[in-house]
């Protein structure tokens, strides 16, 4: 184990028949960036969570050691006694309390039996610093945009001096200039003697950060890689096991007519008077067309759907449908003229985590479903069991939970969902973050076949090549103005990030 801060031997987990990981092996050196790639199932949130003692020692086969020492977690608090400290993908803070607050969240300093706010607060400027987060230490955490949170959870988990961070999809809200910010971070974390795995589907930042990359294929390792054998294709062939010919799959689609027109779409800001998320803007979209809004996170892109569906209220602006002007003020006004909404929060605004997928997918269309005021059994299991075929999602039976879905196959039950009140305009919200390629893949599919059968889509995604591959047009947006509109052959890198980032 000489130069290995973790060695796994031979790690399997079981929920009943089902197999999450099946003799695992793996090295974490002293002092790298080790990355952990895999579809959504292939077992990396699973063998992580046995690292930081989620699952109990006893409740799996096999051992891993922690700079030579066998470990038994029973709880949570066994992992981090250890040295390691864990990022989820999810971001979660105490939305009411201070920043600093939030970075000690569970282990307040104290002093003759009550909190010392001044070290609370001087420690915590001191660990923002680390994180090149540059915000008081007594903001409210709920007022942090989203790359902000991210940054303040890391900021949390380094408060405890970690030997071990592990990072589970830690750039899902951020955008690339926030990402390099992280990489010099995490580089400085490592020059700093903290090892880190980084957890991501987004293989070219594993390119850019990682010094190796194991890849995990149905809970199984399947090869581990050194920087300099990277290679995209070979890592997708074996997250797979087959080969994407494209990961962004063409389409031929005749555009037709104007569908949607926006005219000086106007939201205010709900907690800062005076502001806008979005100010005048207008755009149109034709039947059987992808357009793609871009810009850099709090450029309004998000709020941009909301109000167009009618989860938030706009100030002024024309919504005209198939040419006669419309009223939407509340989502059942979106769904009467058409227009369906996927959102950006899968887990806290998409799905019911504890309820199945039969009824995630019919939750929002009751009345698709009833006979008279009573649900029709036969009915809701038919309209299920079609769209499961026609979104090719794998789920074991109707009646399974969707928490225990991956994140793919959520995402695609909440398209169902969405497509069931049979809408001709789609608004997608970052429609595959935190999803893997092969799923990622399959979303594309999706979208082109939604397109090629009529349907039209305003998309909104943080992943330029995304946008740039999958969109006919694309409009950039800058602190909520609409700043330029591409054609897809105008619309390069270059062009949308000179645009995202101009002065108004």
């Amino acid at each position: 184990m000489d130069g290995n801060i973790i060695q796994i031997e031979n790690l399997s987990k079981y929920f009943g028949p089902t197999v999450a990981l099946k003799n695992i092996n793996l090295s974490i050196k002293y002092n790298e960036i080790h990355a952990l790639c895999g579809e959504n199932g292939a077992g990396k949130s699973t063998l992580m969570k046995i690292l930081n003692g989620y699952y109990p020692y006893g409740s799996y086969q096999g051992d891993f050691y922690i700079e030579g020492k066998k470990c038994y977690f029973t709880c949570p608090q066994d992992s981090i006694d250890s040295g390691i400290s864990m990022i989820y993908q999810e971001i979660s803070i105490l939305k009411f309390m201070t920043v600093a607050d939030n970075i000690f969240a569970g282990d307040f300093p104290v002093r003759y039996g009550i909190v010392d706010n001044h070290t609370l607060h001087k420690k915590a400027a001191e660990v923002l610093k680390i994180v090149d987060l540059n915000v008081p230490t007594s903001t409210i955490a709920g007022t942090l945009n989203a790359s902000q949170q991210q940054l303040l959870m890391i900021a949390h988990a380094m408060i405890k001096q970690p030997k071990i961070l592990i990072l589970d999809e830690p750039t899902s809200a951020l955008t690339i200039n926030e990402f390099n910010k992280l990489m010099v971070i995490l580089k400085n974390l490592k020059n700093n003697g903290v090892t880190c795995i980084y957890i991501s589907h987004k293989l070219d930042e594993v390119a850019k950060i990682a010094d190796r990359l194991t890849i995990l294929r149905d809970g199984e390792t399947v090869e581990t890689l050194e920087r300099e054998e990277f290679d995209i294709n070979r890592v997708i062939f074996d997250m797979v096991g087959k080969r994407l010919e494209n990961a962004y799959p063409k389409r031929n689609v005749e555009i037709g007519e104007e569908v949607l027109r926006v005219e000086n779409l106007s939201v205010p800001n709900s907690r800062i008077k005076g502001r806008y998320f979005v100010k005048d803007l207008s755009f149109n979209l034709r039947r059987g067309e992808i357009l793609g809004l871009a810009g850099l996170v709090g450029a309004g892109r998000s709020e941009t759907l909301n109000a167009l569906y009618g989860y938030i209220k706009k100030s002024s602006g024309t919504v005209i449908i198939n040419g006669k002007i419309v009223s939407i003020n509340s989502p059942a006004q979106a769904i009467k003229n058409g227009i369906a909404l996927l959102t950006e929060d899968r887990k806290a605004e998409g799905i019911f985590e504890f309820m199945s997928v039969r009824q995630n997918m019919t939750a929002s269309n009751i009345r698709k479903i009833c006979t008279g005021i009573f649900i029709n059994r036969p009915l809701e299991n038919r309209v299920v069991d079609d769209n499961i075929k026609r979104y090719r999602i794998k789920v074991p039976e109707i009646r399974s939970k969707i928490e225990n879905l991956s994140g793919g196959n959520q995402q695609k039950v909440v398209l169902a969902k969405s497509l069931l009140s049979s809408p001709k305009i789609v608004l997608l919200d970052e429609p595959t973050r935190g999803i893997d390629v092969g799923s990622k893949y399959e979303i594309y599919n999706l979208m082109n076949e939604l397109v090629e059968s009529g349907y039209s889509i305003v998309m909104v995604s943080s992943e330029l090549p995304e946008l740039l591959n999958m969109c006919d047009r694309v409009v950039v947006m800058t602190n909520g103005i609409g700043k330029a509109e591409f054609t897809k052959e105008e619309a390069t890198e270059e062009n949308v990030m000179r645009a995202a980032v101009s002065a108004n």
